[in-house]
């Protein structure tokens, strides 16, 4: 079942001659409210707010009439078409992520599960609105309770709830209303069917209550290429036409701060975002300190998309996600297609393949994951390959046969990887087939013997998402810890460092392919630490390039020390900004 000047103006002056206050209720102009960053910039606009969500009273209608119900069912089974179709249509208009999440929401749109229930209730007598609402309120219970991408999942379900109920009432179907200006939209969450669609000339910023760094609005945002800040606590008093600030680098939204700062550090955030676009790469500091800018991608079509950008290569191809909706394991020659149209795609250039990463928030229907508690500390990544060792295998030879047909041998990776036996297993098997091993560095064990990994393997790659997640012990995906799972806590960051030193000693590359690799400020911290290579969604590789650019390897490695010597996220942020502007 269900992705810069040498002569830049000081932002963070800027900001605090913007910021007079600290949120306080009610609020007040230059109130500044807090949330986490996901893409960098800076705009000033009026808010606007999603349309007015149709009223579910599940008391207004009666019981129906058994010899109507049949009917009924059918008005709703059509509501529920309608509102698919719709999904599926804007999906083959939209590109990119945003066509995925949008084909995404539409197959959920007609999943028996929920659907089921819902006729279920209709033909024991509800009208069909309330039958809706009780089904998707079961739905919603249930994932929950599941976590991770599942209860990511909820705001999806509950945005179709809403735009079947609308098309039962014959209603507007709810959504974002197409401004007449640019403008600023704020939400408490947003479904995929409200991002999606986006037009980045007229929406030049996103703000919400809820969300994490990896949520759909994140993904859209990034695509969009438009500042985002999530979990914005005090975002739902801000009414619709107020003034805001929104800051992606530092995560702030600034209520009705002063028309003339305000206009000027949108400016200077142009400036950035103009050098940027005429990076091309490669990746050095401005001292000539070469650091890999590479991209992460899923499939032949993300990776030919990269190659339109000065990506230097690829640092994280994510092979589960190609086969998410597949009901049986691909044969060896059907994922050797695959992986060829990636190695293609960048011939002559780097390509690390990870290999299945399922499990937990990508469970892969043929790979028959058990039924666990708590997911995302269970079977997941190279510990599925345990109890079936065929799936690594043949990955493995079709990685080989891929690698063969296009003459571009790719480096491999596990995920998942725990401990030093584990590495040396997966790094036996991986070098059968001719391929160069690495492992993901995902989980704190790993990182904290690096050392001893090392000896097996010949290289490793700082997964900074899922590295946060199980440092904090906070779900990636719950929107009330997103303040934990920011990669900069200083104790993900003292987990990296201790990695990228481990790989110094012996001369062996350590890369970062997590979020932190596509901040451009923290990308200049990571190459402080002595990363090799920072690969991110082929949206930000030329931001991450570009700022690198501008600065010397000192001035990152003293931005390093700094952030190591700060005890919160936010002061760590305020540490490296104050060494590299």
């Amino acid at each position: 079942m269900f992705g810069f000047t040498p002569e830049r103006v000081d932002l963070s002056t800027l900001s605090c001659n913007l910021v007079h206050m600290t949120v306080t209720s009610p609020l007040t102009s230059h109130s500044v409210l807090h949330g986490v960053p996901v893409v960098p910039g800076v705009q000033y606009a009026p808010v606007i707010r999603p349309g007015k969500l149709p009223d579910v009273d599940n008391d207004a209608e009666g019981e129906i009439a058994e010899e109507k119900r049949a009917a009924e069912g059918e008005r709703f089974t059509a509501a529920a078409a309608a509102v698919a179709e719709r999904l599926r249509e804007r999906a083959a208009h939209a590109t990119g992520a945003a066509s995925e999440v949008l084909a995404a929401t539409a197959t959920l749109a007609t999943d028996r599960g929920w659907l089921g229930a819902a006729e279920k209730r209709i033909r024991d007598g509800a009208p069909a609105v309330r039958a809706v609402n009780g089904a998707i309120d079961q739905f919603v219970e249930m994932f929950t309770k599941l976590g991770g991408l599942m209860a990511e999942r909820v705001t999806d379900l509950r945005d179709i709830r809403d735009r079947v109920v609308a098309e039962l009432k014959g209603l507007p179907e709810p959504g974002v209303p197409v401004p007449d200006e640019p403008s600023i939209l704020c939400a408490e969450d947003l479904a995929p069917a409200d991002t999606a669609g986006l037009d980045p000339e007229l929406v030049v910023a996103l703000a919400t209550t809820l969300g994490g760094p990896t949520s759909h609005t994140a993904i859209i945002a990034r695509q969009l290429g438009i500042p985002c800040v999530v979990a914005v606590a005090g975002l739902d008093d801000v009414p619709a036409g107020t003034m805001v600030l929104v800051d992606g680098t530092r995560g702030t939204v600034t209520v009705s701060p002063d028309e003339g700062p305000a206009r000027e550090a949108v400016a200077e955030a142009k400036r950035v975002a103009e050098a940027a676009a005429n990076w091309s790469g490669p990746g050095t500091t401005a001292d000539g300190h070469a650091v890999a800018v590479l991209a992460n991608v899923q499939d032949g079509a993300a990776a030919r998309s990269a190659r339109q950008t000065p990506a230097e290569g690829v640092g994280l191809f994510r092979t589960e996600l190609c086969f998410l909706n597949t009901d049986t394991e691909p044969t060896v020659d059907e994922q050797a297609t695959i992986y060829a149209e990636v190695l293609d795609a960048f011939a002559g250039n780097k390509v690390v393949i990870r290999t299945l990463d399922a499990g937990s928030d990508k469970p892969l229907k043929f790979a028959g994951h058990p039924d666990e508690a708590n997911p995302a500390l269970g079977v997941r990544g190279i510990r599925i390959a345990a109890n079936n060792p065929g799936l690594l295998a043949n990955q493995l030879e079709a990685i080989a046969k891929a690698a063969e047909r296009s003459g571009n041998p790719p480096w491999v990776m596990a995920p998942m990887i725990a401990t030093a036996e584990e590495a040396k297993n997966f790094a036996d098997k991986a070098r059968s087939h001719g391929l160069t091993p690495g492992v993901m560095i995902e989980v704190p064990a790993a990182a904290l013997l690096a050392d001893r990994i090392l000896e097996h393997v010949d290289f490793l790659s700082i997964g900074t998402n899922d590295l946060a997640q199980y440092t904090m012990a906070a779900d990636r995906m719950s929107a009330e810890l997103a303040t934990l799972t920011d990669p900069w806590q200083p104790a993900v960051l003292a987990l990296v460092a201790m990695t990228v030193k481990a790989g110094a000693a012996v001369g062996k590359p350590v890369g970062v392919c997590g979020e932190a690799a596509a901040d451009p400020l923290l990308a200049c911290v990571l190459t402080g630490f002595g990363v090799t290579s920072l690969s991110a969604a082929a949206a930000a590789v030329q931001g991450v390039g570009a700022k690198l650019a501008q600065v010397t390897l000192q001035q990152c490695r003293d931005a390093a020390e700094a952030v190591l010597g700060t005890a919160s996220a936010a002061e760590g942020r305020a540490a490296a900004l104050a060494v590299l502007g």
